[in-house]
Order: structure tokens, then sequence, then C-alpha cells
């Protein structure tokens, strides 16, 4: 397998892992709508993993600029934008106190994240494949 095919299989498992932390996200805010769990212990579970979400996801965008897939880096460069953004402004970790006024936004994000991480998921599965099929040729 080629260096292509090599990226995007991590890119898929990435987009994957990706894709299971946006839905943690949207089953804690849930939970709180319903009150099964309380903003603190929210805030606490969710924090720990804004940074790391983040992080891989812009790792991921600098492997595709770094390996010259082009389409790929310019699909994911807008929403590493929007984070280096809210790091930039301090607006990146919930805020218990905060957390009632700003769900329905927060949960706007997490939905919008959770199709993009999905498109991107299934992107980098046929790149992969394509990848994967020309190399055999």
């Amino acid at each position: 397998m080629g260096g292509e095919g090599w990226l995007f299989l991590f890119a898929v498992l990435m987009a994957a892992v990706l894709l299971f932390t946006m839905v943690f996200f949207i089953i804690m805010f849930s939970d709180l709508e319903c009150d099964y769990i309380n903003p603190i212990d929210l805030c606490n579970k969710l924090n720990q993993f804004v940074l790391p979400e983040m992080i891989a996801h812009a790792f991921l965008t600098l492997c595709f600029l770094l390996s010259g897939q082009w389409l790929a880096f310019l699909l994911n460069a807008p929403l590493v934008g929007y984070n280096v953004n809210k790091i930039m402004s301090k607006n990146h970790m919930y805020d218990a106190t905060e957390i009632f006024r700003t769900l329905s936004g927060h949960k706007k994000e997490s939905f919008i994240k959770l199709g993009f991480y999905l498109v991107s998921f299934f992107y980098y599965l046929y790149r992969m494949i394509l990848a994967l099929i020309s190399e055999s040729d």
C-alpha cells in the first residue's frame, strides 16, 4: 500500500474517532436537557475532549497539506480556521455557569461537525479505495 493509501486509511480511522466524539457530545447535551446530568459534570466531561478533538482535526489537515492532497486540505481548512478562531478568542471551553444559555448553539455546532465528519468519513473511504485500486493496476 502506497503513501496515499496509508494517509487515507489514517484519515478514515481519524474521521471515525471524531465522528464518535461528536456523537458523545450530542448525547451529553441531550442528557443535560433531560436533567440526567448536572452542568458541572457535563462541562468537566466535555472539556477534556475539546482540545484533543481540535488538535486531531488540525493534525489530519496538516497531513493533507504536507502530502499534497489539496482537495482534502481545502475541505478541512475552514473548520480548522473556525477552531483556531475559537481558541484565540478563548471561547473553546464549556462554562457550567453559562451552559444553559448557550446550549442550543453548542448543539447546533455539534450537529454541524457531526455532519462534516460523516461526509469526510465517506470521502476519505472513497479516496482510500481509489488509491488501493490505482495501486494494484
